[in-house]
């Protein structure tokens, strides 16, 4: 799907301060190895071993049955909403905006999920509350971007799955199946947020490793592509930070939205992102 606007030059969004006074951050910026997406390695020889060797043992990228149970519960919950939306839907006699809600859920997952992640890869740190973890692991992501390939399934899911159910489980039961609509958004959109690590993880991968049914959705556009989203991690590494089906990253990028919310809180905050500097050693590929 192709989004065609007029292309714009935005004077201001060709600035890139330099100088910005340190105490002016909110954030530190910590410079530590992550260890959600990095490979267990010793202190010793972490430089010098085989990382494929590493990640084929490393305990982190293994699921465990807590991992399951929130995956399992995730699900259910997804399913819980689109159940109510189908009853709902029947009792009224509404079906064409169910689908179209359905439809907008999607669209605005692949947005939400292109805001999150350009968020997590520009502002804050490892010790920043609630969020630090992410973000370690979204730095080491980038150093070691097919460790997400050797990732088992709950394991990639689990963090977004108690999400989902913490947020949308307590929609399903306040709402019950009164809005249809309303549930099918829900259900759609929170489906394709949970599950798109999954696609992240797929669009990692190479053709002969994916399941035909996978390659054909990301050709067709549906779940985002290998090479749109292989673009994300070549400098300058400020594209393409959708990961739903990639349908907003052609009009984020043209329309230099997230250059202009780094500008506002450049000025508002004194918060400069990362990717206005070169990428260090926690950024570099080393795979």
């Amino acid at each position: 799907m192709s989004i065609f606007l007029p292309r714009h030059s935005f004077g201001l969004l060709n600035i890139r301060p330099s100088r910005i006074k340190s105490d002016r951050f909110p954030f530190t910026l910590s410079t530590r190895s992550s260890t959600a997406t990095t490979p267990n390695l010793s202190t010793d020889n972490a430089v010098r071993l085989d990382s494929a060797k590493t990640l084929k043992d490393d305990q982190s990228l293994r699921s465990t049955w807590s991992h399951r149970a929130w995956v399992a519960c995730g699900c259910t919950t997804v399913l819980i909403s689109l159940a109510e939306a189908v009853s709902g839907g029947a009792g009224s006699h509404v079906w064409v905006e169910p689908v179209l809600a359905g439809y907008i859920g999607y669209v605005m997952a692949d947005l939400g999920s292109g805001a999150y992640h350009w968020a997590i890869d520009n502002y804050g740190s490892t010790e920043t509350p609630i969020f630090g973890n992410q973000i370690e692991a979204f730095q080491g992501h980038h150093k070691w971007p097919r460790t997400i390939t050797r990732r088992e399934y709950a394991n990639n899911l689990q963090a977004l799955s108690r999400a989902v159910t913490f947020t949308v489980l307590p929609m399903d039961i306040m709402l019950y199946n009164d809005h249809p609509i309303l549930h099918v958004f829900v259900g759609v959109g929170s489906g394709c947020v949970m599950f798109s690590q999954q696609f992240h993880a797929w669009a990692h991968g190479t053709k002969s490793e994916l399941p035909p049914l996978v390659v054909a959705l990301q050709d067709a556009g549906i779940l985002v592509s290998r090479s749109q989203h292989g673009a994300h991690h070549r400098p300058p590494y400020n594209r393409n930070y959708c990961i739903v089906s990639g349908v907003w990253n052609e009009l984020l990028d043209e329309w230099n939205v997230f250059e202009a919310l780094e500008l506002v809180l450049f000025f508002k905050l004194g918060v400069k992102p990362r990717s206005w500097s070169e990428p260090n050693s926690e950024w570099t590929q080393q795979e």
